[in-house]
């Protein structure tokens, strides 16, 4: 397994579009292996392949508080969402510290297939519910600070970009 390097805001490869997995084999299940490798070290809850310059679609997620309970998603649909909304603070390992509120709707429905290939249909709700979109969102090349007013996003890239030019 590796540690992947993750993608920071606004590296323009977070706004590619991915495309769906063809054959899930031991290529696709050994990038799931890294992905979450990738996210438990970051330390995150969800990861998108998109994040590590991977451009498939194929998300994994832990939500649990012993972090022992990954999910995986391979080119993952939503079906059905709410039409109640709720608002959450959302980060990310792509724009590191950084929260911000943003509302989605509060329960989906989401339709995937497992690292085994097999087909699955989950009914998430709460946090689950809001990193799967989150996630999709990335596959979909969408990075969540797009959400926020353009005067947020202004300052968010600024302030990225001020900390990379401060480490190099």
């Amino acid at each position: 397994m590796a540690v992947l390097n993750i993608l920071r805001y606004p590296d323009p490869r977070l706004h590619r579009v991915a495309e769906p997995v063809q054959v899930v084999d031991e290529r696709i299940r050994q990038l799931v292996r890294d992905m979450a490798e990738t996210m438990y070290e970051a330390p995150g809850i969800g990861l998108a392949a998109t994040q590590v310059d991977v451009h498939l679609r194929v998300i994994v997620l832990d939500v649990s508080e012993s972090r022992d309970a990954l999910r995986v998603f391979i080119n993952p649909e939503i079906v059905a969402s709410s039409e109640d909304t709720k608002v959450y603070e959302e980060g990310c390992l792509s724009v590191p510290g950084i929260y911000d509120e943003v509302e989605r709707p509060d329960r989906v429905t989401v339709r995937a297939l497992d690292e085994h290939g097999q087909p699955f249909t989950l009914e998430a709700d709460g946090l689950l519910a809001v990193c799967v979109q989150h996630e999709i969102d990335h596959l979909n090349g969408r990075v969540f600070v797009q959400y926020l007013s353009r005067l947020k996003q202004s300052r968010i890239r600024n302030r990225l970009l001020k900390a990379e030019r401060n480490v190099a």
